[in-house]
């Protein structure tokens, strides 16, 4: 989690330097890679890093932005869990089970959002054509994934490792 005043230009150019991304504005995310950092509010953005990248990526900050700027960086990942859901069914997948409108012409590629998903609070995310994400909190994930296998029966789900 990084958290930070997205009209300070030093606190931006620190970011880009650090991550080489540029702060996402509302509701979007930007991503280079397996790296992805993604608008929450104002203020806040949910950085993803491969496994195993958490520490170097937050020393990496913590050196750009350095002791004049107000920030926080703070590693959450042992309290999350990303689900990555792909192929041609997702969308119905998943309007199954949100309210929010997940139509292309309202949740495009690049789109994230807080919402509601199987009476859960999560992150959605779309990553690609038939490519979604979701973010949700470590507690919560074997319930998603029961929800999940129930809700994808009909178009016939695989898991991929």
């Amino acid at each position: 989690m990084l958290r930070g005043d997205a009209a300070d230009p030093a606190f931006a150019a620190a970011v880009h330097q650090a991550l080489g991304l540029e702060l996402p504005v509302a509701l979007t995310l930007v991503a280079s890679g397996e790296t992805s950092l993604q608008w929450l509010a104002p203020d806040e953005w949910l950085l993803i890093v491969p496994g195993g990248e958490e520490y170097a990526v937050e020393q990496r900050l913590r050196q750009a932005l350095g002791e004049e700027l107000h920030y926080a960086v703070v590693n959450v990942s042992g309290g999350q869990t990303l689900l990555e859901l792909s192929g041609a069914n997702v969308r119905e997948l998943l309007m199954k089970s949100t309210s929010y409108d997940v139509h292309p012409s309202n949740f495009p590629v690049g789109k994230a959002v807080g919402s509601i998903f199987a009476k859960s609070q999560c992150v959605i995310r779309h990553t690609g054509e038939d490519t979604w994400e979701l973010v949700v909190r470590r507690s919560f994930a074997d319930y998603f994934w029961l929800w999940l296998q129930d809700a994808s029966a009909e178009y016939g789900l695989q898991v991929a490792a």
